[in-house]
């Protein structure tokens, strides 16, 4: 387990890499704000987080099925970081920061279209960005003050 990494990870380095092509300018690990995202831009209150699959209990239900070894170690550890995940979600957006989590696969599959989506909601005006954000779950997940977008 030490060979895996918790920052710099491919799909965040996609992510970014991608971000500053197109002149975006970020904090990394932000630590003024709960859960250190992954990106964060502090003048948009907007914290963007790369969340791999395994990690943050993508389809959870179904594949909890599927761990062969050491259960009695992975499921609560995966239970925690989705029951931590959520708590991050709900104290940023307290905060009255909008919070944007991307599957790693989304990042890997669908890199324009992730950076499309942060690079829009960073010039969508706070009060109109639960309009804007409504019609994209299926590319990750929102959370915005009173207000949760998810597939």
């Amino acid at each position: 387990m030490q060979a895996v990494r918790s920052k710099d990870t491919g799909i965040e380095l996609m992510l970014r890499q991608e971000l500053w092509k197109r002149g975006l300018h970020y904090r990394k690990y932000y630590d003024k704000i709960p859960g250190h995202p992954d990106l964060a831009f502090p003048k948009e209150k907007i914290a963007v987080f790369c969340d791999a699959e395994f990690w943050h209990g993508y389809d959870w239900e179904n594949q909890k099925d599927q761990i062969q070894t050491r259960r009695e170690f992975w499921i609560p550890k995966i239970e925690y970081n989705l029951s931590h995940d959520a708590e991050i979600n709900a104290e940023l957006t307290s905060m009255d920061w909008t919070v944007i989590r991307f599957w790693g696969k989304d990042i890997k599959h669908n890199l324009p279209r992730c950076t499309d989506i942060v690079e829009t909601v960073l010039w969508v005006k706070p009060a109109d960005r639960a309009a804007y954000l409504s019609g994209k779950t299926q590319y990750c997940r929102f959370y915005i003050r009173g207000r949760n977008f998810t597939a």
